[in-house]
């Protein structure tokens, strides 16, 4: 047998033990014979580099170094979840998409939401060929080389894959491998680490992959995306990803009815301190893929899917003082500055108060003894007070009535939970709030200016807006405290770069209340340049799909403000991007506009997405339910009967696939 043979069949047998060990559960040899099989294959790689392969298993020992992580786009978007904490929030959730969907019968996925760091890995003819964090949903981090490192995530699959698709999961860290960990760096003397998923996350990150290597990190994998998947259910493709050798969480399960569905959430609401790692509550899927792709997504989550979170860990603490916070819009924020304490592994010193009516509603005081969980399990906020412990001459506590920063009088509009600092262009931290946020890495991404540098350019003077940042000069920041020349230059060329980031970051990076990364992409493609915009009406924008009063009104009042069309002005001057690009207008036009289409049903010539972003890029809007307001369904096979009876009785024109292609050639 040459050394080639020898080569891939080790590499066969390797792979083939590695699925029986982590998939299986089934090992039929030691972790001796193990390590010294790989250690032979090593050995004969050395000698024959000519027969490198990026996935062979010994890749799994690290030893590759990445200096940066690359940022890369998703071939799909990374959706995150709505949340629930209640048995009524689901049944709410359950009566919506029901409204949607019409009397169809509906059957669920559960499955156990990890508490780890979610991840994205694509396949290729059956081999991995890169991994992303999950960054911010469009775009994440590279860390190929760290992934391959964990042995339960396959290199190359067994027989039946697609030719292509990524699979989701969440990189975890064992309980029983954490303590290892900590309990190795006190024997050392060093600090121990405070949870798994906050070191699971961090392992990611780590620049040699050998390193990472060596941490008992673990994968479990929930999600397939990608086109033609061979399945008509969720649940039907996590067995099939399992047998190509994915690890995919026995405790997942197909549920009938929103009765088995309880009884799936109050069995693992008990029992989940008896697993092996970290969780803090289920994911309820539709199961049908047909159904998923009918209820669509908002804004930021699929209608489809919903996370119960269990209830969280309390801990109790001296609530010390109450101060206030300025934020970039003027909403003031009310903390509670708490004795610290430890709380789901992370040590809590600070907890929102949220705003006056929640102040009022707990009767919370300085002084008191308060009752602190995280929301969510990641924001700390205070639940409760123990009215038993609260201090005799205890004081209720009096909302302040001005700016704690600029002492402008509060105003609290109608309807508003928060008080609001009316001092838009006065008031220091919502100047350099707003700067803050127009460099930050998901707007304008300057490279070389962090918030405490914004901070020493406004005390400074030489800034008192975003715009003015075009007009710093190397000499005028070379003085400034902790300001090198390295630094200096680093700081006037990235904001030179700035100028290229592309039209829906830089609206995004203008501040406008409520238009968050998609609303800005949405508002972008919708209107095409700055000028469409500004001149647009409430009435006008409320016709763009997902934008609402309140969201419109916000834009109105942006760009009414004599400053705010000041300072764009001057940024246009300055070249920064205020329209699409030729690229990006290609194949768009306006000849849907005003028409409204609800899509249904599976299709011959295009996937759904495909269909729902001609309606957009030609100017229509998609919706999910069909209403008066509906133009047009558009009908494919297997169609909804309800969707179809409801188009009828109001009238709605039924078209096909090709009837719609005709419209919009």
């Amino acid at each position: 047998m040459n050394a080639q043979q020898q080569i891939n069949n080790l590499r066969e047998e390797l792979h083939d033990h590695n699925y029986r060990y982590y998939i299986l559960d089934a090992p039929i040899i030691s972790d001796y014979e193990f390590d010294m099989k790989l250690k032979e294959l090593q050995s004969l790689e050395g000698a024959h580099p000519e027969f490198y392969d990026e996935n062979s298993p010994t890749m799994r020992v690290g030893g590759t170094v990445t200096k940066n992580f690359n940022t890369i786009a998703h071939d799909q978007r990374m959706y995150s979840l709505e949340n629930s904490y209640s048995k009524d929030e689901l049944l709410e959730w359950e009566k919506r998409i029901q409204r949607i969907l019409g009397d169809v019968p509906i059957t669920y996925t559960c499955e156990l939401k990890y508490d780890g760091a979610s991840i994205s890995i694509t396949y290729e003819n059956g081999h991995l060929v890169r991994a992303l964090t999950r960054g911010d949903g469009f775009q994440g981090d590279d860390v190929t080389a760290n992934v391959k490192t964990i042995r339960s995530i396959p290199l190359h699959l067994r027989d039946g894959f697609p030719s292509k698709f990524d699979i989701r999961g969440e990189i975890i860290l064992p309980l029983d491998g954490f303590a290892k960990m900590n309990e190795e760096r006190i024997n050392a003397g060093e600090d121990p680490y405070m949870n798994p998923r906050n070191t699971a996350s961090g392992s990611l990150k780590l620049q040699d992959s050998a390193v990472v290597a060596e941490r008992p990190l673990d994968c479990l994998l929930y999600a397939l995306v990608g086109k033609n998947l061979p399945a008509d259910t969720h649940f039907e493709l996590l067995e099939k990803a399992r047998s190509w050798g994915f690890k995919i969480p026995a405790e997942a399960k197909l549920c009938n009815s929103s009765k088995e569905v309880f009884e799936y959430l109050e069995y693992w609401d008990l029992n989940r301190h008896t697993l092996p790692y970290e969780t803090d509550g289920v994911v309820v899927k539709v199961n049908n893929l047909q159904l998923q792709e009918e209820l669509g997504y908002t804004a930021k989550s699929p209608r489809w899917a919903l996370a119960y979170k269990f209830k969280t860990e309390q801990a109790s603490t001296i609530l010390e003082e109450i101060t206030y916070q300025v934020g970039r819009t003027g909403a003031i924020t009310p903390v509670a500055n708490l004795t610290p304490v430890l709380l789901a592994g992370t040590t809590v010193k600070r907890a929102s108060l949220h705003n006056a009516d929640q102040i009022s509603k707990l009767d919370i005081r300085e002084g008191d003894t308060v009752y602190v969980e995280k929301g969510g399990e990641i924001i700390p906020k205070i639940v409760g007070v123990d009215l038993s412990e609260r201090p005799a001459h205890s004081i209720p506590t009096t909302y302040i009535q001005y700016c704690p920063e600029c002492g402008t009088e509060l105003e609290r509009q109608e309807g508003e939970a928060q008080h609001f600092c009316p001092n838009y262009s006065g008031c220091p931290p919502q100047i350099t709030g707003r700067i803050q946020h127009f460099i930050s890495r998901k707007a304008m991404d300057i490279e070389g200016l962090g918030a405490e540098t914004v901070e020493l350019l406004f005390k400074e003077g030489l800034i008192e807006n975003y715009a003015d940042l075009y007009t710093l000069s190397r000499d005028e920041v070379i003085p400034l405290e902790r300001m090198a020349e390295k630094s200096a230059d680093n700081l006037v060329q990235g904001i030179a770069a700035s100028v290229n980031i592309p039209f829906e970051r830089v609206l995004f990076a203008l501040g406008i209340r409520f238009v968050g990364e998609t609303v800005a992409k949405v508002l972008a493609k919708a209107y095409k340049n700055i000028d469409a915009l500004m001149a647009a009406s409430v009435e006008e924008l409320i016709q763009v799909n997902e934008i609402g009063d309140r969201i419109a009104e916000s834009v109105v009042s942006f760009f009414n403000d004599k400053k705010n069309n000041e300072i764009i002005t001057r940024l246009k001057g300055y070249g920064l991007q205020f329209s699409l690009t030729e690229e990006q207008l290609l194949n768009q036009s306006d000849i849907l506009k005003g028409q409204t289409f609800v899509v249904s049903g599976v299709f011959e010539k295009l996937e759904r997405t495909e269909l729902k972003k001609l309606i957009e890029d030609n100017g229509g809007k998609v919706s999910s339910s069909i209403s008066s307001k509906t133009s047009f369904l558009v009908a494919g096979a297997n169609m909804g009967p309800s969707k179809k009876t409801k188009a009828e009785a109001l009238g709605v024109p039924i078209i096909s696939e090709d009837e719609f292609l005709d419209k919009v050639k």
